[in-house]
């Protein structure tokens, strides 16, 4: 496989991402990894994303890795709602790119990636297909101002807010964790495929918040509920391994 640097400008800043290019002639079909908000804690054992992009793009995908605003590489300061326009602009970016089949265009998201990937894919039909690891209905309230705070302060720590005068509008920010509400977009993904994978030990989003997902959606739909697993699917074998497998049945018919 080949695997490409890039950068993208989005609202005075640069977004950081990697593709990964299946060998054999394309156009392929394109897989888009959104990752979630960081916690602060890095295990120097964790191979990271570039591991997962590697193991779709072996499974033929062409596949993207990038970081958010706030994130990595990229510029800005963490926003959930500048996460909406950054992944519109990383799926304008993908889907102009002559080595992609613009019809097999896949999201994945893992936790509040995957969040901001239900928000897109019902807003724009482009993505063909979704998968959401870990996705929460919904974010927990934030309307305390001395909770709102507290997390803006948690976010500045871990150097994903990087400007002493962001958020301009602390009530907007926060407004923002509302907007994006899942349990408000899922049943807008149908008729295209969903795939919800969650794990049965997760301590951070409830297994129930899956189950609730599942109820709203529309056909057609799959529920992958990995026995013992924990919040980060991406380094659990069988979440991993349902979701090539899922996505190999749609684009190859495997």
């Amino acid at each position: 496989m080949e695997r490409r640097r890039f950068s993208l400008p989005v609202e005075g800043f640069e977004l950081r991402g990697e593709l990964y290019i299946p060998e054999g002639k394309g156009p392929h079909p394109a897989l888009c990894i959104c990752h979630g908000i960081p916690r602060g804690i890095r295990d120097p054992g964790d191979p990271g994303y570039p591991a997962l992009a590697q193991r779709f793009s072996a499974a033929g995908f062409l596949t993207l890795i990038f970081n958010f605003r706030g994130t990595g590489e990229s510029g800005g300061n963490f926003d959930i709602m500048g996460w909406t326009r950054d992944l519109e602009a990383i799926l304008n970016h993908l889907y102009h790119m002559k080595a992609v089949n613009r019809g097999q265009i896949c999201l994945m998201g893992f936790s509040g990636g995957a969040v901001i990937s239900v928000y897109v894919a019902a807003k724009d039909q482009r993505v063909s297909c979704l998968i959401a690891c870990a996705c929460p209905a919904r974010f927990r309230p934030l309307y305390h101002p001395r909770r709102a705070k507290s997390l803006l302060e948690h976010f500045r720590q871990i150097r994903i807010i990087r400007d002493e005068d962001f958020p301009p509008s602390i009530d907007e920010w926060v407004e923002g964790f509302t907007r994006v509400r899942p349990i408000d977009f899922v049943h807008s993904i149908a008729p295209r495929p969903l795939l919800i994978i969650h794990g049965t030990q997760d301590d951070v989003v409830e297994p129930s918040q899956a189950w609730e997902l599942y109820q709203k959606a529309g056909q057609p739909k799959q529920m992958l509920m990995v026995e013992g697993a924990g919040h980060r699917l991406r380094v659990e074998e069988k979440a991993m391994e349902g979701a090539v497998k899922w996505l190999r049945r749609r684009a190859f018919g495997d």
